[in-house]
């Protein structure tokens, strides 16, 4: 859809990001854990002190670790337990998972989903994490990405309600993606906006690439996260896991799908491992 951005509701890249300091800050725990993740030598007894003077983090991390999706077979009653069994990287992204979450305010644009949007990422999050193993790339990098893909959203909802609110119409009334009418209103899209909060909360090289690219994974320098991403995202788009079943799936990379190289056997068994974990991690995560 080649349309001209409205004037009135055009946003500059400097508005967006200047808009960028009004949003929700993170704790500082997960700003640095965002910051180093391809950094394996932290201090898992720091961590976990520091993840311990926040109640509520801890708690919400822990239920997670111990639920059916990780498969630990003594329950972890402490971070510093949990992070024994399952590791510094594994509970790095379920620490972030926890925090991210409950971080940005719901209800602030009228026919925004925000709970349909969480469960989109949380279920891409999870098939991410399903595909990275199987294709033997990280899974806690899969995961990760997988849950701030589209968190440039969250920017536009939270800082623009009223501007967002004329996207989601014309996306209804043009039966187009969301993408699509994001730059046809705003002149620019959810990525724009993705990236410019990655590089404000100062994400790691490897997560603002994934966010930067998840949409066109054929790129030259993309990266193979952001096609474990592209792919995840139209997965939970075709099972229909957000519960969105007016939304359109995306098209998605031949180049993308084929450069996983997984059999129609291993796609089915990846759907199906993808549809047991997202009921218990979103209830874990948007409780």
């Amino acid at each position: 859809m080649n349309v001209p951005a409205s004037p009135s509701m055009a946003l500059s890249i400097e508005e967006l990001i200047g808009g960028v300091e009004d949003l929700p800050s993170l704790p500082d725990v997960v700003m640095e854990l965002l910051g180093s993740i391809e950094q394996e030598d932290s201090d898992i007894a720091v961590l976990a002190k520091k993840v311990a003077s926040d109640p509520a983090l801890m708690a919400k991390t822990l239920r997670l670790a111990n639920s059916s999706a990780y498969g630990l077979q003594v329950k972890a009653t402490t971070i510093q337990q949990a992070m024994t069994f399952l590791g510094f990287q594994t509970m790095r992204q379920l620490i972030t998972a926890a925090a991210l979450t409950g971080c940005f305010p719901a209800g602030r644009c009228p026919g925004f989903n925000d709970r349909a949007f969480w469960r989109h990422s949380i279920a891409t999050a999870a098939c991410a994490r399903v595909l990275a193993r199987r294709v033997r790339f990280n899974p806690d990098y899969a995961f990760t990405a997988g849950l701030l893909h589209g968190i440039g959203r969250l920017v536009l909802v939270t800082r623009f309600p009223e501007r967002y609110q004329a996207v989601l119409s014309l996306r209804d009334k043009r039966d187009c993606e969301l993408a699509e009418a994001e730059r046809a209103l705003l002149g620019i899209d959810h990525v724009d906006a993705g990236v410019a909060l990655a590089e404000h909360w100062q994400f790691s090289g490897t997560m603002r690439q994934a966010i930067a690219f998840y949409r066109m994974p054929e790129a030259p320098g993309a990266g193979f996260l952001a096609t474990i991403v592209h792919v995840a995202s139209a997965v939970v788009h075709a099972l229909d896991l957000a519960g969105n079943r007016d939304e359109l799936v995306p098209r998605v990379s031949a180049v993308a799908w084929t450069a996983l190289g997984m059999s129609e056997e291993a796609w089915l068994q990846a759907f199906h491992e993808t549809e047991l974990q997202v009921e218990e991690i979103a209830a874990i995560l948007m409780a």
